[in-house]
């Protein structure tokens, strides 16, 4: 049997037992990809990573992301909690650190509090905003077990976006927010119909707050074996990109609160801003220490 260190951290949150729980292993060198994926399952969390060297010395590290079912080519918090994570262990080149995977590179910065203690991390999506194919009212609203009219089209129709990895991004009444839940068969429909999906439907609803840039979030991706995220930074970045793109503006903030339904509340920090290649965005926020351990193999 093998031994392996691994950390877990909560993610997008100042508190123990909020966030979205992230599970780390620092140096996964010997690891198979049977094993990693053997690993993530067993941690039952969104995602799981593994670090490895890079394979470009003027980078950090290459990460691997695992959600319970596959390898997924970028995701948000496990991004934010990985920079963390190496950050407590070990030197950083200017407080920043970068990140080679699928998706492409992934920039890390550092955050510091005024004593010099490690306070979050924000993290660069790898890729401009991308946008896909748009999702009937009728079966977003199928997917959420909520009603047609509570999804709001007004401002976007329902559609794909990524800045990494796809998600369906829909606008919906603040109060149909609060009892959304995923219908599977619905989801499974859904995919059936739109072939262009691959397979894959990760639903992001959001919903306008009174200030502007506040907006509360849910995600659900059951077919990934997520039932609901209490975090999902990989989604709030091509949110942020898709609202700045119907305005006018050079740049957009916002602060997005999710997983209040599932009793572990979270805050990302996103940023979007238009680039000579694009739409691109950032995502940051506090993370906390919880668990470290071995696993055997």
């Amino acid at each position: 049997m093998r031994s392996y260190r691994f950390v877990t951290v909560d993610v997008f949150t100042e508190r123990r037992f909020g966030g979205n729980p992230l599970a780390v292993f620092p140096d996964a060198r010997g690891l198979s990809d049977a094993e990693m994926q053997a690993l993530a399952a067993e941690f039952n969390l969104s995602e799981t990573t593994f670090v490895l060297p890079p394979r470009d010395p003027a980078n950090t590290a290459r990460v691997r992301i695992f959600n319970r079912k596959h390898e997924m080519a970028f995701a948000g918090h496990p991004n934010v909690g990985t920079g963390y994570v190496l950050a407590q262990q070990g030197p950083e080149t200017g407080g920043t650190l970068r990140f080679e995977e699928m998706a492409g590179l992934v920039e890390v910065t550092v955050e510091r509090d005024a004593a010099g203690a490690l306070a979050g991390t924000t993290i660069a999506a790898p890729q401009p905003l991308s946008l896909g194919t748009e999702i009937s009212r009728e079966a977003i609203a199928d997917c959420a077990g909520i009603a047609p009219a509570d999804v709001r089209t007004g401002a976007h129709p329902p559609l794909a976006a990524s800045v990494g990895i796809p998600f369906v991004l829909a606008e919906v009444a603040p109060e149909a927010l609060a009892r959304a839940a995923p219908n599977l068969p619905a989801f499974r429909a859904a995919v059936a119909r739109w072939p262009e999906l691959a397979g894959r439907l990760s639903l992001y609803l959001y919903a306008r707050g009174e200030e502007r840039d506040s907006i509360r979030a849910r995600m659900f991706a059951p077919l990934a074996g997520t039932w609901e995220d209490p975090a999902t930074g990989s989604a709030a970045t091509p949110l942020a990109c898709l609202l700045l793109s119907l305005t006018t503006g050079e740049r957009a903030r916002f602060a997005i609160e999710q997983g209040v339904e599932m009793g572990r509340p979270s805050l990302l920090r996103v940023e979007a801003w238009r680039a000579p290649e694009g739409l691109r965005a950032s995502v940051g926020g506090a993370c906390v220490p919880v668990l470290s351990g071995e696993a055997q193999v």
